[in-house]
């Protein structure tokens, strides 16, 4: 199936890169095209949908322009426009690669130009150099890897994501159109993302869908083929205490990595040992990655024994009302403060 499809891929070319030109989706980052907006947008795309980020992006580009104008920043502030993304990583990355690429006499024209670069990994150093330097490297994400394995009814059980990338790179990099490197890989990423969909396919309207052979067996959603993930199941209690116009916090430290320096409500315990159902604020759920997490929010009274408990702990602050808007809560947090602050939850109990 495979030869068979690299075979024409000259026509599959044509059609490919005719629907796109036509109906790609208009986004920021295409509009005047440039290398920062693309390693921007790349980085923010990591992991994240496109509606979550598009206005992330436009007050981003506002703020800073260009590499120069980004390696002038501090990275708290970098951080802290990144509030709500998730990943921060990804931020405190983009923030060392400006500063890297500001000093250089030109940036990286190639995948292997940009792959040593902080916070890029294969797919980005790929999307990155194809799309603004025209390099004819594929890259291949989820929505590449369901529209190869469709195309060529790939049968293959995979472990993970990770394992089907490497498994249908050959295909990928065989079939990148050599001249239009990046309008192609945009292209194929727009296809999973508007007609390739994971249930239901559009195959009435995939411009490719001659080519598919998956399409032709009847069944197209049975590509790819994933082992079942192991699910884990994670449940946290978390504190809400106010007391003289303050909030109690953690900020974590180096150690924390991902959310280093960042501000969330702290756990329970050993602040309290004792919690009742009817001090239950919220209960919110959230997924990250393989874990379903459950994080319950109890209201607490403030007792004075709780002032030694604080001060043994360097991670924890109090911090005052007026002043959460300054500092770096981790997305969710943010969202669970703001919710039960504006109920009125808690206040000088």
């Amino acid at each position: 199936m495979a030869e068979r499809l690299i075979s024409q891929a000259d026509a599959f070319h044509k059609a490919l890169h005719a629907w796109y030109d036509a109906y790609h989706r208009l986004l920021p980052w295409r509009d005047m095209p440039s290398l920062y907006k693309t390693v921007v947008s790349e980085f923010m795309l990591q992991q994240t949908q496109v509606d979550t980020v598009l206005p992330y992006f436009e007050k981003w580009m506002l703020r800073w322009p260009d590499f120069q104008a980004l390696a002038q920043a501090t990275e708290e502030e970098v951080v802290k426009a990144w509030e709500g993304l998730g990943y921060y990583n990804r931020a405190r990355n983009l923030y060392r690669l400006a500063c890297l690429v500001a000093e250089m006499p030109e940036p990286p024209k190639t995948a292997d130009g940009w792959i040593v670069l902080p916070g890029v990994g294969p797919y980005t150093a790929a999307a990155i150099a194809s799309i603004a330097c025209g390099d004819p490297v594929a890259v291949v994400d989820g929505n590449v890897i369901r529209v190869l394995t469709r195309l060529v009814a790939d049968d293959r059980m995979f472990k993970d994501n990770g394992t089907a990338v490497k498994a249908m790179d050959p295909l990928a990099q065989a079939l990148v159109s050599p001249v239009f490197p990046g309008d192609h890989n945009q292209a194929m990423m727009e296809l999973g993302a508007t007609i390739c969909y994971r249930l239901k396919p559009l195959c009435t309207m995939c411009p490719v869908v001659n080519f598919c052979a998956g399409a032709a067996d009847g069944d197209p959603e049975r590509f790819p083929r994933f082992l079942p993930r192991i699910t884990e199941r994670v449940f946290l209690k978390r504190l809400w205490l106010i007391h003289d116009g303050k909030l109690l916090l953690r900020q974590h430290g180096a150690a924390a990595k991902r959310l280093s320096g960042m501000y969330e409500l702290p756990l329970a315990e050993p602040l309290v040992a004792i919690l009742l159902d009817e001090d239950i604020v919220a209960k919110k759920r959230r997924a990250i990655s393989n874990q379903q997490i459950e994080e319950t929010i109890y209201q607490c009274r403030w007792m004075p024994v709780m002032e030694k408990v604080i001060a043994k702990d360097p991670e924890l602050r109090w911090v005052q009302l007026s002043d959460l808007g300054g500092i770096t809560l981790s997305g969710p947090h943010r969202r669970w403060v703001n919710e039960l602050l504006a109920r009125g939850v808690g206040e000088e109990m």
